[in-house]
């Protein structure tokens, strides 16, 4: 019994030795693990903290993060226009974030992130424990340097467990490098909202039209919730699920006492209201503009340098253009053009309900063919089918004729329908384009540009690009050089007859009686009255008093650029000048005789404020302050009783339904000068108070398609509306200071400007004529010259 009880006890005894062995060995093999694994995560660690695991930012990048930068384009009332980018990003600072949306932000996505240096181990432990059923374990930091140097995690395991120890340590080092508040401002700027608005800047802008700290907390509550997934949430393509997520928001922001529990209930109950604008380069404001800024910035980049040698990125750089453009007198422009234009067209279309040809008129088939042929030539359709399809000719303008899917331009938007790409030339080639500037006469800043109706259809600009003809509104340039050279003035008169300059005469190589456009003569009128009037005979006889060469010369320093021909019928605007020199040139006379340049560029500046280009002011002069006065009394006549004169009338008449928004009942000095072409191709405006001058042009693409009478296609009728409204609407804004007074008048004035005075009697013989001009006392008391 003994013996067995000591065997007994003996085999507990080796039991337990075993066992205590087994823990021993259990104990000794888990901490080889457990120091093993550990070592394995240090050896992780510091292999994707040296770049062995793949790529790490070094300290320079994780300085200057790569990111595509908008280059933004900055008005001269401080109104962001538009930007050149690859990714449409804006950034901002974190001053100019609204306290709230910060709040919002750390309430749903970090609410400890002041307490932590970059990784939240409380929020790590509670996820693993969850195994992410408890929500995520990302700080705000980390998801930044998912974004900087990430982006999309991979779907495999075991990278994506290396990308997350990669952003463990990027972010524990951005957090290093930035303050927290700085960190905060990258992640709002580095975000993708959707729709081309990358940053909160752009997503503010595109989906509720306004700046960042202007949001509301409905609002920021939307742009934080697409955080979560903006491609899921966002708010175009699923209002519901945004509304939802944005509920979710805003409980967290009642959670973190950013808002109460009343004001969530309030908010709850408001609908997703957007106010939808997409930032691209073909939509928004001065598209015409901006892409004339474009092209400008691309021969600037190539010309300028950075300091170590390469070149600037207009996409990548994050350039600052401040421009001459304000913002407001640009609105009013294009408002003014939408508004006029939409009506006029109106009235062609009806016209050309019975035109078989429409919309050309007094063309020939064999001139329509070879127009047709032309446009078919010049469309992405033509270049697509013959450079990357390979088709023939033949088959090329076959396809012209099978109707196909479209979406077009129309003044009610863009509609869906199915027409023949040939019947699309047409529908194009009938709306009614428009060109317009606006500019300062004393600074050459260009205010309001407007290339045409619609750039996402209409991409040709009619400001810069479009030298159209331009009618009456060269003759002031006739006057100029006569009140210059033969000392005349607008009291002058003249005698409205039939005038004939032969063969031979001015390089005439056909003798050239030009008539007036009603076919009838006045006799005698002063020169103020015949320009009012706009009359051809007197225009003729003066550039053949002063000869074609001169008045080339005048219109030359003027600013025109425009290659014009020693001609006598360039008298009556038989030459083709954009719409950028025509507001260059009358500007010189309200800028007192001299010419400034227009500019559209105040300065450039590089991503950290300093300044890369600011353009010298380009100005020579070219007549004397008594003429360029002269012509500016000239040019009020004609708003006085000529063809301006509906500024200030308020009877209306015949067509008076398509000059929108008349009456307009101006009572201020207003010097302008209407103008239409051959056919009404072309109508003019060009209008002026002391510190605005504007130039307006309205008419087809073609000069073929045109109005069938000078009722609606004359200048008065076209442009004059479109000026009219612009100024109605610049003087409704008082903050823009348009001047409502006289232009200023040049001291010790030495020419006769004030017709109702007596004039002095002058004899001036026309030597090159060989005709005598005798002055005679009138009933006007004017001088008089017979010519």
């Amino acid at each position: 019994m003994a013996v067995q009880k000591v065997k007994e006890k003996l085999n507990q005894v080796k039991t337990s030795v075993k066992k205590e062995r087994t823990l021993a060995e259990f104990n000794r093999l888990f901490w080889k693990f457990f120091g093993g694994f550990a070592a394995f995560i240090v050896l992780l660690f510091l292999f994707a903290s040296w770049g062995l695991l793949g790529h790490m930012p070094s300290f320079e990048q994780l300085e200057n993060p790569e990111s595509n930068l908008a280059t933004e384009i900055i008005s001269s009332d401080g109104v962001v226009i538009g930007t050149f980018a690859i990714e449409n990003r804006t950034p901002v600072k974190y001053k100019d974030l609204p306290p709230h949306l910060v709040k919002t932000l750390l309430a749903t996505e970090d609410e400890r992130f002041y307490e932590h240096s970059g990784i939240d181990g409380r929020g790590t432990l509670r996820a693993v424990t969850s195994l992410g059923t408890a929500g995520g374990a990302s700080t705000l930091t980390q998801q930044l340097a998912k974004m900087l140097f990430h982006g999309e995690g991979s779907r495999n395991p075991v990278l994506r467990g290396i990308q997350k120890i990669k952003e463990w340590i990027i972010a524990v080092r951005l957090e290093r490098q930035y303050t927290k508040n700085e960190i905060i401002a990258m992640y709002f700027n580095e975000y993708d909202f959707g729709y081309y608005a990358v940053g909160i800047r752009s997503a503010a802008k595109t989906y509720f039209n306004k700046e960042p700290k202007d949001l509301s907390l409905d609002e920021s509550a939307i742009l934080v919730g697409m955080f979560k997934n903006s491609s899921l949430y966002n708010p175009i393509r699923n209002p519901e699920g945004v509304k939802n997520r944005r509920d979710v928001v805003l409980g967290q922001m009642e959670k973190a006492k950013v808002i109460t529990a009343s004001q969530r209930a309030q908010l709850k109950a408001l609908p997703i209201k957007l106010d939808f604008h997409l930032q691209t380069h073909k939509d928004g404001t001065a598209t015409y503009f901006r892409e004339y800024l474009r092209d400008f910035m691309k021969k600037w980049a190539q010309e300028n340098k950075k300091p170590d040698g390469s070149d600037y990125d207009i996409y990548r750089d994050g350039l600052k253009i401040y421009v001459t453009i304000d913002s407001r007198m640009q609105t009013y422009a294009e408002e003014a053009v939408d508004a006029h234009l939409k009506n006029l067209q109106e009235e062609f279309d009806s016209q050309e309900k019975d035109n078989k040809n429409a919309p050309f008129r007094n063309l020939s088939d064999a001139e329509t063919d070879k127009l047709m042929s032309r446009a078919r030539k010049n469309s992405e359709r033509w270049r697509h089918m013959k450079e990357d399809l390979g088709k023939s000719e033949d088959e090329i303008t076959a396809s012209f004729n099978r109707k196909a899917k479209m979406t077009v331009f129309s003044w009610k938007g863009e509609r869906d329908t199915v027409m023949t790409p040939n019947d699309s030339i047409r529908y194009y080639k009938s709306f009614l384009q428009t060109g317009v500037m606006s500019m300062d006469p004393a600074t050459g800043d260009v205010k309001a540009w407007v290339g045409g109706i619609n750039y996402k259809h209409f991409q040709y600009d009619h400001v810069a690009q479009g030298a159209r003809q331009v009618g009456s509104t060269f003759k002031p340039f006739v006057y100029a050089t006569a009140i210059e050279q033969l000392g005349l003035s607008p009291c002058d008169s003249i005698l409205d007859s039939p005038h004939t300059i032969p063969v031979g005469r001015h390089h005439v190589t056909a003798t050239w009686t030009p008539s007036n456009s009603n076919g009838e003569y006045r006799g005698m009128v002063t020169l103020k009255k015949a320009l009012a009037l706009s009359i051809n005979t007197v225009s003729a006889k003066l550039i053949d008093r002063t000869g074609p060469e001169a008045v080339v010369e005048m219109t030359h320093k003027l600013g025109v650029h425009s290659e014009i021909p020693a001609q006598p019928s360039i008298a009556l605007g038989a030459v083709e000048i954009t719409v950028e020199d025509m507001v260059a040139a009358y500007g010189t006379f309200a800028n007192e005789g001299v010419y400034v340049k227009p500019q559209v560029i105040a300065r450039i500046e590089d991503k950290n404020g300093v300044v890369l280009y600011k353009p010298a002011r380009e100005t020579h002069d070219v007549l004397s302050k008594d003429v360029a006065y002269a012509v500016i009394k000239l040019l009020e006549g004609v708003t006085e009783s000529g063809s301006g004169a509906r500024l200030r009338t308020q009877g209306g008449g015949n067509g008076y339904n398509r000059v929108t928004g008349y009456p307009y009942v101006f009572t201020n000095p207003i010097a302008g000068k209407t103008g239409t072409t051959q056919n009404q191709s072309d109508g003019w405006f060009m209008g002026m108070v002391p510190n605005l001058v504007t130039g307006v042009w309205v008419g087809n693409e073609d000069r073929a398609a045109h109005f069938k009478g000078i009722t609606y296609g004359q200048g008065a009728t076209a442009a004059l509306p479109i000026w009219a409204m612009y100024m109605k609407k610049c003087y409704g804004d008082d903050e823009l200071q348009v001047s409502r007074e006289p232009f200023k008048r040049p001291s010790g004035l030495a020419i006769k400007v004030d017709c109702y005075e007596r004039a002095k009697e002058v004899d001036t013989t026309d030597t090159e004529g060989g005709e005598t001009v005798t002055p005679e006392t009138q009933e006007q008391d004017t001088e008089e010259f017979k010519f």
